[in-house]
Formats: C-alpha cells, sequence, structure tokens
C-alpha cells in the first residue's frame, strides 16, 4: 500500500470511529437495543463481505454446466445468464472455455489459451487478417493437435490465435459442423455425434 492509501485508511477508520461515537451518544438512553441493532448491522457487512469473496465458488454450484451423455452421442449446454451458450473443450489436456459463435467460421483462441495449450511463440505468428464485428484484426493460423469435447475427440484441428483483445475464445462453424446434429431449443444447444 502507498502513502496515500495508508492516509485515506486512516481518514476512513476516524470518520468512521466520529459516526458510532456520535451513534452511541445520541441512543444512549437506550443502549442495549442500540448494541443489537449495531450487531445485526455488523452481522449483515460480514454476510455481505463473505458472499462477495465466496462469489467465484458459489458461482460454480448455481450457474448449470454443460452435460455429456457418453452413450448417446449427445452434449447439451444450457444458455447462461448472459445469453450465450459456453462449451469448455480439453485443447491438448487444457480445459479452454469457449463462447459458441455460429457467426464466426472458425475457431479462435485468445493469446493467453494459446499459451495454455502450449503454443509456443515460433507456432504463433500473425500474417493473416480476418474481419471482426471490431473491425480488421491480424491472426495466426494454427493446428492443435487434440481437441476433445467429452468422449469426441479431433486431431490436427485447425484455429486461429486472435493478436487483438478477446475476453473469450470464440468457438466457430467449421468446428461445429463436426457434429451430426446441432440444435437450439428450450434454452438448450445439443449437440450430436
Amino acid at each position: 500500500m502507498s502513502a496515500m492509501d495508508y492516509g485515506n485508511l486512516a481518514y476512513l477508520i476516524l470518520l468512521g470511529a466520529v459516526i458510532v461515537f456520535w451513534f452511541f451518544v445520541q441512543n444512549r438512553q437506550s443502549l442495549n437495543k442500540t448494541l443489537q441493532q449495531g450487531a445485526v448491522w455488523g452481522l449483515i457487512f460480514v454476510g455481505v463481505i463473505a458472499a462477495v469473496g465466496l462469489w467465484g465458488d458459489i458461482r460454480l454450484t448455481v450457474q448449470p454446466q454443460q452435460l455429456i451423455m457418453e452413450d448417446a452421442g449427445r452434449i447439451e449446454v444450457p444458455r447462461g445468464p448472459d445469453g450465450h451458450y459456453y462449451l469448455t473443450l480439453d485443447i491438448n489436456d487444457a480445459p479452454v472455455r469457449f463462447v459458441v459463435d455460429t457467426g464466426a467460421t472458425s475457431m479462435v483462441l485468445t493469446q493467453e489459451d494459446a499459451k495454455r495449450v502450449g503454443l509456443d511463440e515460433d507456432d504463433v505468428i500473425f500474417y493473416s487478417e480476418a474481419m471482426t464485428a471490431n473491425g480488421l484484426v491480424r491472426t495466426a493460423p494454427v493446428r492443435l493437435e487434440d481437441v476433445a469435447l467429452g468422449p469426441f475427440h479431433d486431431r490436427d484441428v485447425r484455429a486461429f490465435v486472435n493478436e487483438g483483445e478477446m475476453s473469450k475464445s470464440l468457438l466457430g462453424m467449421e468446428y461445429l459442423n463436426r457434429f451430426a446434429r446441432l440444435e437450439i431449443n428450450n434454452g438448450r444447444l445439443i449437440l450430436e455425434r
């Protein structure tokens, strides 16, 4: 923390102490009730802080995940809260979360995901271009050794690494067309081979 941060923290502590002191002075006739209310508000504050801190873990249990039915050769994916469908594929044994983009032609990896799946800087050479919703971007064509979605494995899959900023990798129609059936029904994306 910098000196400015310590100064801000000291100011906030002093301000809080003054407010608490004023509150107790104003309510000194009913001090027992004031202490009870203060304890309730303190517990509410601690609960909110705990919920914010644990939200990442809570979200994983609340938010529905993809369902893989190996016997039927079927994968069902619920629509996310933001209206998109997300699939997690294992690329070279590294899990990568994709947003399903039926408007995209190819599989497009972020630079971070490309590093996680083991693509070296020597493998990623930005010499091609693609037109996106954000305009023209440079891309690097790559080959992915092993791409797995549940029981379905594909070898030597063509993909691109985007040089621009992307929050998530995109799963386009080139990969989705490997499935015999692709259906969006009742808030679920269904893939079958």
